[in-house]
């Protein structure tokens, strides 16, 4: 079996495990109620507040775990599971977004090249692929494999900035963890055993974003093969 596509495979069961394990650690810490009886929002208020950022609203959306800040509204969205939760889970969760949203205001340097690189992805997104397959029946179907190689070659290239932009992504999720953890503890509403609960949910939250880039890699190890076993013929 070519070690690439074993690597494909491994890396493939490895996203499946943690993405388990994400939802399997936030709902096992999620029966319990932190000592404070402080839900998500009210946390994420909290120490919005502390850092200045009165004019960052917070919504409650539907769905589970599609917490996410939007930058461009100043809009920190939390979902039911996190929004009107007062578990470790949730505040844990409420506060790596709020580290995002403290990421912004501070000009934070991965995340202005993330924000750089979002209109190239949104791009590349849509057309690598189609690039890429055109590339291929261009070179098998109609032997022009010079033009079938340049525009596989494009359609690599337009792949590659989805891998750096996962890889731009992992310092600003593991930051914004951090943050979350050290926002918490100042708080001083949480003991040491729920702040290890709210670690060990963004701990398993982060390797969602590990997995990520090791299949894009992967991914595009196996295209470049491809376009070098093209070249060769």
């Amino acid at each position: 079996m070519d070690i690439l596509y074993l690597l494909f495979l491994l890396t493939f069961v490895m996203t499946l495990i943690v993405q388990i394990k994400v939802s399997s650690t936030f709902n096992k810490f999620s029966h319990f109620r932190a000592g404070s009886g402080r839900t998500g929002a009210q946390v994420a208020r909290r120490i919005l507040d502390a850092h200045g950022l009165f004019d960052v609203r917070i919504e409650r959306v539907h769905g589970h775990l599609t917490d996410h800040y939007d930058p461009m509204a100043k809009v920190l969205r939390l979902s039911e599971s996190v929004h009107d939760n007062a578990s470790p889970s949730a505040v844990g969760v409420a506060a790596h977004e709020v580290g995002h949203a403290i990421q912004h205001a501070q000009d934070y340097a991965p995340v202005k090249w993330r924000t750089k690189l979002v209109p190239a992805v949104n791009f590349a997104s849509r057309f690598s692929w189609v690039a890429i397959m055109l590339g291929i029946i261009v070179t098998y179907a109609s032997g022009l494999s010079i033009v079938g190689n340049y525009i596989l070659a494009f359609g690599i290239g337009l792949f590659a900035t989805t891998t750096v932009f996962h890889l731009v992504t992992l310092p600003c999720e593991f930051n914004a963890s951090k943050r979350a953890l050290t926002e918490l503890e100042l708080c001083g509403w949480y003991s040491d055993q729920e702040l290890g609960m709210s670690k060990k949910v963004l701990g398993a939250a982060a390797m969602t974003y590990v997995a990520a880039l090791a299949m894009s890699f992967i991914q595009l190890l196996r295209l470049l093969t491809l376009l070098g076993n093209n070249k060769r013929d």
